[in-house]
């Protein structure tokens, strides 16, 4: 469950994680808000402070309590902390403390998971003092009007007794299956062996990695594509692990596609000898095997009965399976009638490490609370590919914002179901509304206060309306709106220096109440807090103290630059002078400069190619240019948007045909063909990149750009500069994957000629080629005759 540590040969659970595994049964049913289920938000944390300040002299708060059972060769040790106990002379009573987004009222008894809690730790504080009788007390508080419902029960020790050998009893065939499995796992690590012979600078980036695992320290690698990141960070992690540095361990990602890479290099590892089960996580939405996902009984086959089947499907699998990927999942789902996504979860806890989206780490609204949320820990090592792509998610990931007329749509929705829920909206709509005529353009709020509490007030109504109401038209829509809110307030709770509001009205009318995280390194260094050694790589971390600031929040953290191991001379680097992607150079007589580079590049050699536009409506006003050419020395393909895998695939395959002519493919820099795919060697030559890719003047980059100035640092290399060339270095990165490699970058605007862009190229780019569209075919027919004539 929580894992081995094999050198004490014991086993560590939590009181939380045990009797949530081991009690539930029945369907799931997300009809159900879990209003009981929201005691980890901040908010809770916070009543639960204020109730035990509460309690008098005899009430002692957060009591840390363990216990050990002796098991044939390793021991299960129970760990957990009872949010109260109370000692008074006639009595010791169990205190749990539930703060819930709920209507008390509707609460008839306790939740059977949480009164399970207080029994573990009534038993585990009775063995410790010998008491013959203990008190248990469930104590439920409502977050938004902070009413408290308490339940009690009393317990003899022989009662308390009985209850726990039968909790443990179930628990027992999983605890000898992690005993067992460990021992194997770790004498596999101790005898693994690195797969192939070190290339140029990759046994120096293992051996970083071993030692920042060692240390427990965060670390920051640039190294350039093609030199097998993932292998040389995946290895040593693995070394570390098998001398007890570390007990799961986290690869997170940021693309579907870098999740295959890694399961690919687990099992190369696997065919050395590796005995580790890895269990890759993939969204609801791509497992469910129903049209939509509608998690409740009546809709839902899966759903019905699912906790009752569901250990037996995970027992099977991890002595069946030791990579389980999406295919092995819904092939034992479909085996088991259990939900594909819950049964993923449940896998996670019994592999030894995970492949996931960075969501389910550092999203509050998506994380894995079994092992990230307050009071759970556990030795994790965090592997970040593409590390770059985690500013930009973790910024969506920690912002919120809340829409006026979607409040109007909800109250429109529930309309005379609930008066008491309607004017709490309604008072939230005018609210907004009074902001909204406050200023024209966007307005920065210092606070938000009087609305936020009105919006906890609807927060709280919604709650209880959506217990009640439990089948009606729009209740998908209201329910949605509900999580939104829910994260607006979460968010709203942890604002600090790193935030700023605003309202603006946006293009299509609509008014909207932003959170913006400028600076997510507070939260995400409380998440990297979790770990036990966290490894952030990428080709692209250039600045690298921009990335330390935005991460990890510490400029101290070590940080390894690896140089390419490639030859340069098999790489040809030009900037074309003549050519400008700015917004107001865009025009016909510009989209045909594009055109006749694309021709001379396709023509200069017979290969594939790939062209990046900064923008869809780039590359389509460049499509309609090349449709309009009544002969091409080449063919093309154009990315489409919201492609789907098989779609994906279908375009990559492109890449694999025999073909007559150059074949070009056309992209949208920053989208899913400008980072994470692999097109070796003749499958990919050269790539032309259009534009510098600063994201777009707008709102959220001027806030950005000016929250920097503020901060002493330059506003527009933080807000445009450093985000743009990092997507040109991925980009151009698709070029050269291999020693046998070789190929053009071709890099079309004339700011790439700017001394302060060329000081965030890479060191590999210290030599280029300055050309026109008269002067580069001249370049690239020295290339493809004769590398090193460019050199």
């Amino acid at each position: 469950m929580d894992t081995l540590t094999a050198k004490k040969t014991c086993i560590r659970i939590s009181v939380r994680n045990l009797v949530e595994f081991v009690i539930r049964s029945g369907d799931i049913d997300n009809r159900r808000t879990a209003g009981a289920e929201k005691d980890a938000m901040q908010a809770g944390s916070r009543i639960h402070r204020k109730l035990q300040k509460r309690m008098g002299e005899d009430y002692r708060s957060e009591v840390v309590l363990r216990h050990t059972v002796e098991m044939d060769g390793y021991q299960i040790l129970l760990e957990g902390r009872a949010d109260g106990v109370i000692e008074s002379p006639t009595e010791t009573v169990i205190d749990e403390i539930k703060a819930v987004y709920m209507d008390l009222r509707l609460l008839e008894e306790p939740v059977p998971v949480h009164l399970a809690q207080a029994l573990c730790y009534a038993y585990m504080y009775g063995c410790s003092h010998n008491l013959e009788r203990i008190g248990i007390q469930l104590t439920y508080c409502s977050i938004e009007t902070e009413e408290i419902r308490r339940f009690r029960q009393d317990r003899t020790w022989e009662e308390l007794e009985e209850w726990f050998e039968g909790l443990i009893h179930e628990y027992v065939k999983w605890a000898e299956y992690l005993y067992r499995h460990g021992l194997r796992r770790e004498e596999s690590l101790k005898e693994l062996s690195f797969p192939y012979e070190y290339r140029k600078g990759q046994k120096e980036l293992a051996v970083s990695v071993y030692r920042a695992v060692r240390r427990k320290a965060n670390l920051f690698i640039q190294a350039p594509t093609g030199i097998g990141k993932t292998l040389s960070t995946v290895y040593p992690a693995l070394k570390a692990m098998g001398e007890g540095f570390g007990e799961k361990l986290f690869y997170l990602t940021a693309k579907t596609i870098t999740r295959s890479v890694a399961e690919e290099c687990f099992g190369l590892l696997r065919e050395k000898g590796l005995y580790f089960t890895t269990v890759t996580i993939t969204a609801k939405e791509k497992l469910c095997p129903m049209e939509k996902p509608q998690c409740n009984p009546d809709d839902c086959p899966l759903a019905k009965g699912h906790f009752d089947r569901v250990n037996d499907a995970v027992f099977a699998v991890i002595h069946e399976q030791k990579a389980i990927t999406r295919e092995v999942i819904l092939e034992y789902s479909e085996q088991f009638c259990v939900c594909p996504f819950e049964f993923c979860l449940d896998i996670s806890n019994w592999a030894d490490g995970i492949i996931c989206d960075y969501n389910y780490v550092f999203d509050p609204s998506a994380r894995l609370k079994r092992y990230f949320s307050d009071g759970v820990s556990g030795e994790y090592l965090f592997l970040i590919d593409e590390a770059h792509n985690l500013v930009g998610r973790a910024r969506e990931m920690y912002s919120a914002q809340i829409v006026k007329e979607e409040i109007l749509e909800v109250k429109r929705s529930i309309r005379g179901r609930s008066k008491k829920l309607e004017r709490a909206l309604e008072r939230c709509n005018k609210s907004m509304l009074e902001m909204k005529r406050s200023k024209e353009g966007y307005q920065i709020f210092e606070n938000v206060h009087l609305l936020a509490s009105e919006l906890m007030a609807v927060l709280g109504e919604l709650e209880s309306f959506l217990e009640v109401e439990r089948d009606f038209p729009e209740r998908e829509s209201v329910l949605e709106f509900y999580f939104e809110l829910r994260h607006f307030l979460n968010m709203y709770e942890g604002l600090d220096e790193h935030y700023r509001i605003y309202g603006e009205l946006g293009e299509d009318g609509r008014y909207g109440l932003h959170l913006l995280c400028i600076d997510p390194s507070r939260l995400l260094s409380q998440c990297l807090e979790k770990s036990s050694g966290t490894i952030l790589f990428s080709a692209t971390l250039l600045p690298v103290r921009y990335y330390k600031r935005l991460l990890s929040g510490n400029e101290e953290d070590y940080a390894v630059y690896v140089h390419s191991p490639f030859d340069s001379k098999n790489r040809l680097l030009l900037i074309a002078s003549d050519v400008s992607s700015r917004y107001i150079r865009r025009n016909r007589a510009e989209y045909q400069r594009v055109v006749d580079y694309i021709e001379i590049l396709a023509q200069s050699h017979k290969g594939n190619y790939l062209v990046f536009f900064p923008s869809y409506q780039y590359m389509e006003a460049v499509k309609q240019q090349l449709e309009e050419q009544t002969e091409s020395c080449f063919s093309w393909r154009l990315q489409e948007s919201h492609m789907t895998e098989a779609q994906r695939e279908e375009f990559l395959l492109e890449f694999e045909r025999e073909r007559t002519q150059s074949f070009v493919g056309l992209c949208v820099l920053g989208g899913i063909f400008s980072e994470g795919i692999d097109l070796k060697e003749e499958r990919l030559e050269g790539a032309i990149i259009v534009g510098t890719g600063f994201p777009m003047v707008c709102t959220e980059q001027e806030i950005l750009k000016k929250y920097f100035e503020e901060q002493g640092e330059n506003g527009y290399d933080y807000a445009y500069q450093y985000p743009g060339m990092n997507k040109v270095m991925q980009a151009a990165g698709r070029v050269i994957r291999t020693a046998g490699d070789r190929g053009v970058i071709l890099l079309l605007d004339d700011r790439f000629l700017r001394p302060e862009v060329q000081r965030m190229f890479p060191r590999e780019w210290s030599e280029y080629g300055q050309v026109t569209r008269q002067t580069v075919g001249y370049w690239l027919e020295r290339f493809w005759k004769d590398p090193t004539a460019c050199r």
